[in-house]
């Protein structure tokens, strides 16, 4: 279901007045993309506080309504002041909904207690923790989950081995990339190095002093 948000457009640009904004506690932002002019609007800052607490926000769709119309687009960047951490800005691109988009989403592991290669004592590197995924806006998943209950010592799950869901493809360069390894050596492999290390260590001790 697509996010409603409704918003003014702003016919003065510049810092002072985003500044005069801000100081009605309302936000400067921006629409967008797909060939169009951008456009400069203003939201409620009481509208849009409930708003950012959706989890999953950049995979949703907003219908931004202004006086011009209805926009169909996606949030693409919050700026936030670096002393206060309100938000002093916000990005949203246009889209065709009917045209596949490319968003990153997180990736969760699941399944870490009853990992067969962590009970062994094996080691979970989790190097890559996001996705970039293919599919129309309402098709997006919020995450994608990467069960470690079958993963042995030694395996890697890269992004080719990831479950999508259906209408969900990778992006570019994604297939590749090792998303989680468990290292480590496998038991039998290492009480296989304890009877060569006191066979080596023998024959030293043995050895007769020289004279």
């Amino acid at each position: 279901m697509a996010i409603e948000l409704n918003a003014e457009i702003r016919n003065v640009a510049g810092k002072g007045a985003a500044r005069a904004i801000r100081n009605n506690k309302n936000i400067p932002a921006v629409i967008y993309g797909e060939k169009k002019d951008p456009v400069a609007i203003e939201i409620s800052g009481r509208d849009f506080a409930p708003i950012v607490q959706i989890p999953a926000l950049r995979t949703k769709l907003f219908h931004i309504t202004t006086k011009n119309g209805k926009e169909d687009a996606m949030l693409m960047d919050i700026q936030y002041h670096p002393v206060s951490d309100k938000i002093v800005h916000v990005d949203f691109k246009r889209i065709d909904v009917k045209k596949p988009v490319c968003v990153s989403v997180p990736v969760e592991v699941i399944n870490a207690d009853t990992s067969k290669g962590l009970k062994l004592g094996g080691v979970l590197n989790f190097a890559v923790r996001k996705v970039s995924l293919v599919a129309l806006v309402d098709k997006l998943p919020e995450k994608i989950v990467l069960d470690l209950a079958n993963l042995n010592i030694g395996d890697t799950v890269h992004g080719s081995d990831l479950v999508l869901p259906d209408g969900v493809s990778l992006g570019l360069h994604q297939a590749d990339l090792a998303f989680a390894t468990i290292g480590g050596k496998m038991p039998e492999e290492a009480d296989a190095k304890k009877p060569a290390a006191a066979a080596t260590a023998a024959p030293a001790a043995a050895a007769p002093a020289k004279k």
